[in-house]
């Protein structure tokens, strides 16, 4: 019986409480656990936690089936939860663009949105996203297969904030789709283009300064798109990594014009040449990191180029360099003040008497054998919102 007066007074007590006043408790929740077991309690703490959400992430579950009924659910999560600023619906194959109709219930909070692998979302469906959310700094729309041009005109027109895009894979896309993102997102400086091969670059003619990262692995840049995806000036890290070649001929020359880059990932450029490596090392004084893993056609001017150039050189990347011999390794230990990391191995022209003079004259350099395939600062990072 004092149970029962305990929790009617309990009930009584609580539902003197106003919304703000929930919301306020709430919100100094730290625990994902309190958070769901405050929204249980009843209906109206339900609403005021739907209220108070900010986040909301899907996870692929890898079962179309599952996948199939979450993407049902997502209108009736989203109506519900009006104040959201980050959403992840990563994963979800099965997602349709009238699922995001329901954004602009969060409309001008929502900051990041993540469509990563939702190749069910079309143009039509971005659309929705540019008009509901047009305060979103953040985007990621990885794997999104049918995605074109029209559909980043859409966004770039009516998120004129964005600072970070992710369009790897977006195979659908061309310099045109890059060309309005440029021209109506003035603030971007960090953007994805790996994977998208129909691009030669010349959509970044004209780019912001505000461009400090581009990551366009496995691209088909052009000579002349090279030079534009440069004419920004502001580029601090730039990953090539395997770059293709329409005409089987060098044109990396150009990037000695972006004088901030610090770190650059030219591994598996195989058309590169020591004309270009050295115009690089001449035109750019701040590089920090440089990986040239697997880049045949360097030789020992190139190799002698970096020791007189790159002052601020602190890691650089040999491995597997078939061109790169004793006597590279002199030149490169007679230069680069600031390096602290050379990573080298299956380099068939270096011997152990050349690795051991070199670690005799520059022991404070560190020899690492590993191969590592990714440099610079984490995608996840650059893409979280702060």
């Amino acid at each position: 019986m004092e149970r029962e007066t305990m929790d009617v007074s309990l009930e009584n007590y609580t539902g003197y409480l106003s919304d703000d006043c929930l919301l306020s408790i709430f919100n100094r929740l730290e625990s994902e656990l309190d958070r769901i077991a405050f929204g249980l309690t009843c209906r109206n703490w339900l609403k005021v936690r739907n209220i108070g959400r900010k986040s909301l992430t899907f996870h692929c579950s890898f079962n179309p089936k599952i996948d199939k009924e979450h993407a049902k659910c997502i209108p009736k999560l989203l109506a519900r939860s009006p104040c959201l600023s980050r959403i992840s619906l990563a994963g979800l194959t099965e997602l349709p663009d009238s699922a995001l109709n329901a954004l602009k219930m969060s409309g001008s909070s929502m900051r990041s949105l993540s469509l990563y692998c939702c190749s069910g979302i079309t143009d039509d469906g971005l659309a929705q996203v540019a008009v509901g959310c047009p305060n979103l700094v953040v985007v990621e729309l990885q794997s999104c297969f049918n995605i074109t041009d029209d559909g980043l005109e859409s966004l770039s027109k009516g998120c004129h904030a964005l600072k970070s895009l992710n369009l790897g894979s977006c195979t659908g896309i061309t310099d045109r789709g890059v060309s309005a993102i440029f021209s109506n997102c003035l603030n971007i400086c960090t953007l994805i283009i790996t994977g998208c091969r129909r691009l030669s670059g010349v959509g970044f003619r004209g780019c912001p300064c505000t461009l400090h990262y581009l990551e366009a692995e496995s691209c088909m840049l052009s000579p002349d798109g090279l030079l534009d995806v440069v004419s920004g000036g502001g580029l601090e890290y730039l990953n090539l990594h395997k770059l293709g070649s329409s005409t089987g001929l060098d044109g990396l020359g150009g990037l000695a014009f972006a004088r901030s880059l610090r770190i650059l990932n030219l591994r598996m450029c195989r058309y590169l040449t020591d004309d270009s490596v050295m115009t690089i090392a001449s035109g750019c004084p701040f590089l920090e990191e440089w990986n040239l893993a697997v880049c045949h056609g360097v030789h020992l001017p190139g190799w002698s180029a970096i020791r007189l150039y790159c002052n601020k050189l602190r890691v650089l990347h040999v491995n597997r360099c078939r061109n790169i011999c004793d006597q590279s390794l002199v030149a490169l230990g007679n230069g680069c003040p600031h390096l602290e990391v050379l990573h080298i191995n299956s380099c068939v022209k270096i011997t152990n008497n050349g690795l051991a003079l070199f670690t005799i004259s520059r022991p404070q350099v560190n020899i690492r054998v590993d191969e590592v395939m990714s440099i610079g600062p984490s995608i996840e990072n650059l893409f979280r919102m702060q």
